[in-house]
């Protein structure tokens, strides 16, 4: 079908109200985008049948379970290595990355971030970027910004190209289209992809005929794109070497084409030298996808040189802060800093398979983000994010995931403590979380001091229970927020102290707790 057919038409309009109504969604707060989202019923199957898949391979590739558990110590403590050296690691990786010729860059904040790199395409005269894939870029919103100033940044990675030309955000760190299916990526590239030579996709919901097609798009795109850009999943001090992995070839083509290659990522990226490599790249992809290792490791350090074919003429790495100072300074928070980004908490999490990525309403989704996110300094921190730290059930399967084994279920209680904690509380010589506070009301501080009190006196406590129990008929039938998702609680008939008294054993109370009352009594 060409463009101008009536099916042409209506599969248009169908994907621009998916646009819309992701828009609409993102426009809304998370209680909001999580309602929306369980009543989305191929949301949820697509979700749901993708962290059974990937559990599955997980599992498949981690027979041996002691064997894990022993590569998940010896990844733990290769990241607790490098994040107890930070700033000196930076430091050496900075003096050997530029004795490899590959020029160095530090900011602070996103938008210090997009300044630095606008400068550079700027500054060699770059209008078309192919970009590899790279969730700091997504933190920092670099397309938005690079768009806006009228260059061309094309995503090259399959998932990624999928989410741009829908104009969606990712809804996975490793798999950023999952939460669409097979039919609806087929509408969205007849309708909004075109060929080299001008016309529209062929409609094809065979998964050869989607890839081949977008592989012809983005083959043209690397051969006239004026520099590539692409995330790095390590950054190697000892040599000086920026390591990426990738299955697709994309991001090989993005550093090597291109006369300009820039490299965008985290300051926490960094190891300490290649021995850490070998752990970390057996546990990430399988961790992430069930791989034993990924299509393609590519080892980056420095430019291209006199006597190579390939390569670029300049290579450059901005190292992006955005807060991690912050996290770093924080001793409950910093082993957020951790993370390799395999998403394995992702696949893991009840929540995230019920809700999906966009739900959460930030670059990092499901438990990773729910810890991340409030403390990036782009974010808007717990006054921004408090509630998304509640999309949780503490179930401690994250947890069980991480393969650096970071305590997800502990840092999300800790969040939630310091999201209502007083401010007090943070003066300690501890860095507060953006917003700290900020989620606590008077109603609720009333009422908690007020169910403290209930506890700590006997007398009170017998004449509160014995209220509770009388008047349980009286209790209303909803409770709203809590009886949106929960059943109304009851009252028993009878308390306990009433319950002792009829079986006969109330003499059989504690020494302890008759000591207590009687000298309350006194």
């Amino acid at each position: 079908m060409n463009s101008s057919t009536p099916a042409f038409i209506e599969l248009k309009t169908l994907v621009d109200q998916e646009e819309h109504e992701f828009a609409d969604m993102q426009a809304r707060h998370f209680k909001a985008r999580a309602s929306m989202a369980l009543k989305n019923e191929t949301l949820r199957a697509s979700f749901r049948g993708a962290s059974d898949f990937l559990m599955g391979k997980r599992q498949s590739v981690f027979p041996d379970a002691v064997e894990l558990e022993a590569l998940r110590d010896r990844g733990e403590a290769a990241r607790q290595r490098s994040l107890a050296k930070l700033p000196d690691l930076l430091e050496q990786l900075e003096t050997n990355l530029v004795a490899n010729g590959i020029q160095v860059h530090w900011a602070d904040t996103a938008e210090q971030a997009n300044q630095i790199i606008h400068g550079i395409l700027d500054a060699n005269q770059a209008d078309t970027v192919v970009k590899g894939k790279s969730m700091v870029s997504e933190e920092i919103e670099l397309n938005h910004y690079l768009e806006a100033r009228g260059i061309e940044c094309l995503e090259s990675d399959m998932g990624e190209y999928l989410v741009q030309l829908a104009k969606e955000a990712p809804s996975h760190i490793v798999m950023p289209v999952i939460h669409k299916n097979k039919q609806q990526i087929a509408q969205l590239m007849h309708s909004r992809a075109t060929t080299p030579e001008g016309d529209p996709v062929p409609y094809s919901e065979e998964v050869d005929d989607l890839i081949g097609n977008a592989r012809a798009i983005l083959r043209e795109k690397f051969r006239h794109a004026d520099a590539g850009i692409s995330g790095v999943n390590m950054a190697i001090a000892e040599t000086g070497t920026l390591l990426l992995i990738e299955n697709e070839g994309n991001g090989r083509m993005c550093t090597t084409v291109p006369p300009l290659h820039i490299a965008v990522t985290g300051i926490e990226k960094v190891v300490q030298s290649l021995s850490d490599v070998p752990e970390l790249l057996t546990l990430l992809p399988r961790s992430a996808t069930g791989q034993l290792i990924t299509t393609y490791v590519n080892m980056i350090s420095g430019p291209r040189q006199t006597d190579e074919l390939d390569g670029p003429e300049q290579v450059h790495l901005v190292l992006v802060d955005n807060g991690r100072s912050k996290i770093f300074n924080h001793p409950d928070l910093q082993s957020t800093l951790q993370c390799i980004r395999c998403g394995a908490c992702m696949n893991h999490c009840p929540v995230y398979a019920r809700i999906g990525g966009h739900a959460y309403g930030s670059t990092y989704p499901g438990p990773i983000g729910q810890v991340v996110t409030p403390q990036l300094g782009s974010a808007g921190g717990l006054a921004i994010h408090g509630d998304m730290i509640n999309a949780c059930s503490l179930n401690g399967a994250c947890g069980e995931a991480c393969p650096v084994r970071i305590p997800l279920p502990d840092l999300i209680r800790d969040l939630r403590a310091e999201a209502v904690a007083p401010l007090s509380r943070q003066q300690n010589g501890q860095t507060p979380v953006e917003g700290s506070g900020s989620k606590r009301t008077l109603a609720e501080s009333l009422i908690w001091q007020g169910w403290s009190l209930v506890h700590k006196v006997p007398w009170l406590y017998r004449l509160t229970t014995r209220l509770m129990t009388r008047g349980r008929k009286l209790m209303p039938a909803r409770l709203a927020p809590w009886t949106n998702t929960r059943s109304m609680p009851k009252p028993a008939a009878y308390s306990l102290h009433e319950l002792a008294r009829k079986a006969g054993i109330a003499a059989q109370a504690s020494p302890v707790a008759n000591s207590r009352e009687n000298n309350n009594e006194q």
